[in-house]
């Protein structure tokens, strides 16, 4: 629908709507510039022309002036020679002198004025047919004065009269009639001259009017395009403005150009519709912390009984905690009894394996010895066999020796009966050893079995004393960590009162809230908005 409208209205808009200020007006600009540069252009061109043509006409009056003065010197010349023969008559010799440089004076511009007519710079077909005549008349005119000084200096006066009577008057009229011809067509000149400058100037100034006048349609046209592009809507803004500042966010939609002025509208109607969406938002918010603050201050009544019953579970706790920490002192103090008993112990025990250690080591000393007597014993009875063997050899050999060796054999019997009596024996002591050796042995082996029980015992003492240790250990850290969880309860007390304290502070907080909530809502409703189905997003070209 926004969409629809703003084609609509953009088809409603003059083109100007949509053209970009700073183009337009820097065209519009640049034309007046450009006309105003064409109008001074072409008038500056036309006063040249003009200055130029004056130029001309003076440097021809200059020339006219020059022509006219060659006669008017002569002539003036010609009455100061008259002046100084007169002067000469009376005998005013001064007066003679000065009349006499004046006229030479005066013969002297008269040359440079009809020098400066021969070297004019224009000459036109007309006055250049003149110039032969006009220089031959002037060269006549100068050479005929020429005498009429040498009778003036030699003060003549009668000779300077005659002179003028019958030459010089003669001499002037013929040269002035030659120069009146030529001033007259330098006047002609001049006078074409300054009509030709005057048009110049006439068309100059007519080009410039017509350039002001141009101008000054043009001005009014960007006036008019100024205020139909930049007042017209600075107005509405500034009027959409005044009603947003006295809180009035109803205003319609207005169409506007892709200008940098429908631009400014166009985002001034976005300014007005989000700041109504900010306004309703914050009206409903309003209301919720109006609500929410009903909830925060019954919340807040619940939690201040909660936190009392928790200061008092607490309180009761900590009671409880003390009681555990006395007993687990008195737990820790026995451990560290145990500990010190179990090390006893643990001391004796060892000392009595040492001593069991030293009977094993007694007892393979005599199972050594026994054996070395069994070894003696064995060689005594080998001894005992070799005996019997070699009496037994001496009773055979004394029965074959008959009589003789009656003695022999007797002696031999002897033997053998000793032999067999220490074979008795060394066998009954063999006997005798091999169970001692088999006792030795046996209680060797018993020894081992004792001296391994008591490392076993050792070992058992040594891990109980350990453990022990550990308890006592246990113990001292169990009561550190009671005593950190007694300080820590303390420290849940100490905060539960400052909750306890925060949470009546919350609900002064939450009433002067809910009071803020009231005077926010207050305060929004005095703008006035749409309604709710009427408002939509804007949407501008």
């Amino acid at each position: 629908m926004g969409n629809t409208f703003s084609m609509q209205a953009s088809h409603k808009l003059g083109f100007l709507h949509h053209i970009r200020l700073v183009p337009l007006f820097s065209s519009i600009l640049g034309g007046i510039l450009l006309l105003f540069a064409l109008s001074a252009g072409l008038a500056g061109y036309f006063l040249l022309q003009a200055d130029r043509d004056q130029r001309d006409v003076t440097d021809e009056i200059q020339v006219r002036m020059g022509l006219s003065n060659s006669a008017n010197h002569l002539r003036t010349a010609r009455i100061n020679m008259i002046h100084a023969g007169a002067a000469s008559r009376i005998a005013e010799m001064d007066e003679m002198k000065a009349n006499i440089a004046a006229a030479e004076t005066r013969i002297k511009q008269s040359q440079d004025g009809f020098n400066t007519y021969m070297s004019r710079a224009v000459k036109t077909p007309a006055d250049e047919a003149l110039d032969n005549e006009l220089n031959a008349r002037y060269t006549a005119y100068i050479n005929g004065l020429q005498p009429m000084l040498k009778f003036a200096k030699n003060g003549m006066f009668e000779a300077i009269i005659n002179h003028e009577n019958e030459q010089a008057k003669q001499l002037d009229a013929a040269y002035n009639h030659v120069l009146l011809k030529a001033i007259e067509l330098r006047t002609e000149r001049a006078r074409l001259l300054g009509e030709q400058a005057y048009q110049r100037t006439r068309l100059g100034m007519i080009f410039m009017i017509g350039a002001f006048t141009l101008a000054l349609v043009l001005t009014l046209m960007t006036f008019m395009a100024l205020r139909r592009t930049v007042i017209r809507p600075l107005q509405q803004a500034a009027s959409r403005i005044e009603r947003i500042a006295a809180g009035d966010l109803t205003m319609a939609e207005q169409p506007t150009g892709r200008s940098e002025i429908g631009r400014l509208s166009h985002h001034l109607q976005q300014m007005q519709y989000a700041l109504q969406q900010t306004v309703g938002t914050v009206r409903q918010g309003a209301e919720e912390i109006y609500r929410g603050t009903s909830e925060i201050t019954a919340g807040n009544t619940d939690l201040s009984s909660r936190t009392e019953q928790q200061a008092a579970a607490i309180e009761q706790t900590a009671a409880s905690m003390e009681q555990l920490t006395a007993t687990v002192k008195q737990n820790a103090d026995n451990a560290h009894h145990a500990s010190k008993l179990a090390e006893d112990a643990s001391g004796k025990a060892s000392r009595g394996g040492q001593m069991v250690s030293g009977v094993v080591q007694t007892m393979g000393n005599i199972s050594t010895s026994s054996k070395k007597i069994s070894e003696i014993t064995a060689v005594i009875n080998s001894i005992a066999f070799q005996t019997n063997i070699l009496a037994l050899n001496a009773a055979v050999e004394a029965a074959r020796a008959g009589e003789q060796g009656r003695g022999f054999a007797v002696v031999a019997s002897e033997v053998r009966t000793l032999a067999s009596r220490s074979a008795q024996a060394a066998k009954e002591i063999e006997g005798l050893i091999g169970a001692s050796v088999s006792l030795i042995e046996q209680g060797s082996e018993e020894v081992i079995a004792a001296g391994s029980t008591m490392e076993e015992i050792v070992d058992a003492v040594k891990r109980v004393t350990d453990i022990m240790l550990d308890i006592a250990a246990a113990s001292d850290e169990q009561s550190r960590g009671i005593v950190q969880v007694s300080q820590a309860i303390s420290e849940m007390d100490r905060v539960t009162q400052q909750n306890a304290s925060l949470v009546e502070e919350a609900s002064a907080a939450a009433a002067s809230l809910e009071e803020q909530a009231a005077r926010l809502t207050q305060a929004v409703d005095a703008f006035r908005l749409q309604d709710t189905g009427a408002t939509m997003r804007p949407s501008f070209l």
